[in-house]
C-alpha cells in the first residue's frame, strides 16, 4: 500500500486541479496539492473581501483564484475537487461532467492515499460522539490514532504523519459519501472504481438533508456507499434496532457486526439489563460498564456508547480501554453541553440538533421542566412527531429564526393543542430567545437550545450558533 501511495503522490505533480470552495477542506487541500506539485486553482462563490483571511493563510503558495463565482475557465483542469456543501446539480459541476472533467473531493483523495486501514462512521445522528469515543478507545488501547473526516481538521494535512499500522477513524457525512462511488471519467493516477473503508459503521438512518438529497432513497443510497464496495475480509457495524440499517448489510460482502439496545446480538454490543456488553464472538459476553456509569445524558447516548464498543472492538480495542473511556467521556461541544446554571436554571447547548429526530432525543434526555429554544432553517423534514413530544414534555417553547412560523403551525396542529401543552413564543433572533427564556424560566427548569433546524439562516454553522448561545447565556444577569 505504501508503494502505491508513493506512486499516487508522484501522480499529483503537474496535475491541473480546481477546488470549489475555500472552507476548511478547500484550504487544506490547496496546501496539500500545491506542496506536491499540482497546479491549483481555487474558486468560491464568495468575493475576495469575505475570503481575505483564508487567502492570507495560503499566501505562500502558488495558487490561482476565481472568486465571486465559478467562471467556465476553471474547467480547464484534470480534476475538479468539490467541497461537501457543493451539490451535484450545481451548474459548474454539471458543466464539468459534460466536459469529461473528473470529480473528486478532499475525503476521496485522502482515503485513496492513506496507508493505514480506515474505520468510517456515518449515520443521521450520533456520528461525532461515536467517532470521538471510538478514537479515544483505540488510543487508550495503545494505538496511534487519527480522528477526522467530517469533524476536526481535514486529515489530508496530516497524511505525512500516518503509518500503515496506525488507526484512522473518520466521521463521514452523506455529502462526503456521495463521492465514494466510481469516478467517471477516472481520476488521473487514481483508481476509477468505488471505494468503501475496510471498517465501517452505519449508526442509524432517519430523514435528514432532504433539502439536498432529492429523495429519501437517494439519501439512503449515499449512506450505503460506506459499505457498498467492501471486500469479504472487511466489516461493517449496523444498528440492529434501526429498520433501515439492519438490512443494509444483506447485499454486500463485508462481515456484519451489530449493536442493539433491545437484546443480545451474536457479535457486537448490546444491553444486558442496564449493562453495556461486548460480544467478540458468538457465545462470549464481556461486561463493559453499567449505563448509570456513563457521564453522557440520554438514551441516545447509550446507543452511541454501544456503537462505539462494537466499532472499537471490531478494530481491536481492549475491554479495559472501552470501559475507561465510556465511564469518563463527558461529551463533545454543542451536544447537550451544560453552559451555565443561573438562579436555579440550567442552560444546555445542543446546537448540533439540526433535525427533528435530534431535537426529540435531546428533549427525551431530561426529566426536568423544559424551556425549549427551537428554530433555524428547515431541511424539508417532518415535524409531527417533534410537535407531539413537545406538547407532552415542554412547558415553554420559544421559536426563533426563519422557520419559527413552521414550528408554530406544527405545534398548533397537535391534537388537543388548544386545551393544554406548552406556551409558544416567537422571536426574531437567538439572542432575543435567550433573553425571553431567562424571563419565563423558573428555578428547577432546564433551558434547552435544541433547534431542529440548520443554522444557515443566521450563522455559518451549528458551531457559530452554539457559540452565540454561550455568549448570550453567559451575559445573563450582568448589568449594562
Amino acid at each position: 500500500m505504501i508503494e502505491r501511495t508513493a506512486e499516487q503522490m508522484a501522480g499529483l505533480d503537474g496535475l491541473r486541479a480546481t477546488i470549489i470552495g475555500l472552507g476548511r477542506e478547500g484550504m487544506a487541500l490547496a496546501r496539500f496539492l500545491a506542496a506536491h506539485g499540482a497546479r491549483v486553482t481555487v474558486s468560491d462563490a464568495k468575493g475576495p473581501d469575505a475570503l481575505n483571511e483564508a487567502i492570507a493563510q495560503l499566501g505562500d503558495l502558488d495558487v490561482h483564484y476565481a472568486l465571486g463565482g465559478h467562471p467556465e475557465w476553471i474547467l480547464a483542469a484534470d480534476v475538479l475537487f468539490l467541497s461537501p456543501g457543493v451539490p451535484a446539480e450545481a451548474p459548474i459541476v454539471v458543466q464539468a461532467r459534460q466536459r469529461g472533467v473528473a470529480l473528486s473531493s478532499e475525503t476521496r483523495l485522502f482515503t485513496r492515499l492513506c496507508p493505514a486501514a480506515i474505520v468510517g462512521i456515518t449515520g443521521s445522528s450520533g456520528k461525532t460522539t461515536t467517532t470521538t469515543l471510538v478514537g479515544r478507545m483505540l488510543e487508550a488501547s495503545g494505538r496511534h490514532t487519527f480522528v477526522g473526516g467530517n469533524i476536526g481538521q481535514p486529515l489530508i494535512g496530516r497524511l505525512h504523519e500516518i503509518d500503515a499500522g496506525d488507526a484512522v477513524v473518520m466521521e463521514l457525512s452523506s455529502f462526503q459519501l456521495e463521492g465514494f462511488g466510481p469516478a467517471a471519467p477516472p481520476e488521473r493516477a487514481f483508481p476509477a472504481g468505488g471505494w468503501s473503508p475496510p471498517g465501517a459503521a452505519i449508526l442509524n438512518i432517519t430523514p435528514n438533508h432532504l433539502d439536498r438529497h432529492p429523495t429519501m432513497e437517494a439519501y439512503i443510497a449515499a449512506k450505503a456507499n460506506i459499505l457498498r464496495y467492501q471486500r469479504p475480509d472487511d466489516w461493517v457495524v449496523l444498528n440492529a434496532d434501526d429498520e433501515v440499517t439492519r438490512t443494509c448489510g444483506e447485499c454486500y460482502a463485508g462481515r456484519t457486526i451489530e449493536f442493539s439496545m433491545l437484546g443480545p446480538v451474536a457479535v457486537g454490543a448490546y444491553l444486558d439489563g442496564e449493562t453495556i456488553t461486548w460480544a467478540p464472538q458468538p457465545g462470549q459476553a464481556v461486561p463493559i460498564c453499567a449505563t448509570a456509569e456513563l457521564k453522557l445524558r440520554g438514551r441516545h447516548n447509550i446507543a452511541n456508547a454501544l456503537a462505539a464498543v462494537a466499532i472499537s472492538g471490531a478494530a481491536g480495542a481492549t475491554a479495559a480501554a472501552m470501559r475507561q473511556v465510556a465511564t469518563t467521556f463527558a461529551g463533545v461541544e454543542h451536544r447537550l453541553e451544560l453552559v451555565r446554571a443561573l438562579d436555579g436554571v440550567a442552560y444546555y447547548n445542543d446546537s448540533i440538533a439540526t433535525s427533528p429526530e435530534r431535537a426529540i432525543a435531546a428533549v427525551q434526555s431530561f426529566s426536568e421542566p423544559l424551556v425549549l429554544l427551537a428554530g433555524g432553517r428547515d431541511k424539508h423534514l417532518p415535524w409531527a412527531a417533534w410537535a407531539r413530544l413537545v406538547h407532552e414534555r415542554v412547558r415553554e417553547v420559544i421559536c426563533f429564526g426563519e422557520m419559527a412560523p413552521l414550528l408554530e403551525r406544527a405545534l398548533a396542529q397537535v391534537d388537543g393543542a388548544g386545551a393544554g401543552g406548552p406556551r409558544v413564543h416567537a422571536c426574531g433572533s437567538l439572542s432575543e430567545a435567550v433573553a425571553l427564556a431567562a424571563r419565563v424560566a423558573r428555578p428547577g427548569d432546564v433551558v434547552l437550545l435544541s433547534p431542529g433546524g440548520t443554522s444557515f439562516d443566521a450563522y455559518q454553522d451549528f458551531v457559530a450558533r452554539g457559540e452565540a448561545f454561550r455568549v448570550a447565556v453567559r451575559g445573563l444577569g450582568r448589568k449594562a
